[in-house]
């Protein structure tokens, strides 16, 4: 039995860039490529990189589309710092909301070099900041 993936394709100007910048930029594993697209492995998440330049977007400087994930704070720490080797320019500045309380988190805003915005997080509190511990999520509970 396979367990649930969860899969986002997204278009990109230059395949090869966006491959390059997965990997290389933000850790991601390679996996395979055909011609017009590319899978990455992007923190447990396949995502497609479709090589569709006419599809991409503008960049929206407030972020609102974006898909990203949620890191341990060492993995967050590791991550800023490869972003800041690469040179990548962040949308929005590494910031904190609720600082001292079970709901605080730190994040970060960045485009892939086709626009598409990811965001990485990290909470002092993952349970809490997400009501993990609610009915509401009784089933995310079971799965783990």
């Amino acid at each position: 039995m396979v367990p649930p993936i969860l899969h986002l394709s997204i278009p990109v100007h230059d395949l090869g860039a966006a491959r390059q910048f997965y990997v290389e930029c933000l850790g991601c594993g390679a996996a395979r490529s055909r011609p017009g697209f590319a899978d990455i492995w992007f923190f447990g998440m396949q995502v497609t990189l479709q090589d569709r330049p006419d599809q991409c977007e503008a960049l929206s400087a407030d972020g609102v589309r974006h898909f990203g994930v949620t890191l341990d704070r060492r993995q967050f720490d590791q991550a800023l710092s490869r972003l800041n080797e690469c040179g990548v320019r962040f949308l929005t500045p590494v910031a904190t909301d609720d600082p001292g309380t079970p709901m605080e988190q730190t994040k970060v805003k960045f485009a892939d070099p086709s626009g598409n915005v990811i965001e990485f997080k990290t909470y002092v509190d993952v349970e809490s900041a997400l009501e993990l511990g609610t009915d509401r999520f009784a089933a995310v509970r079971q799965e783990r």
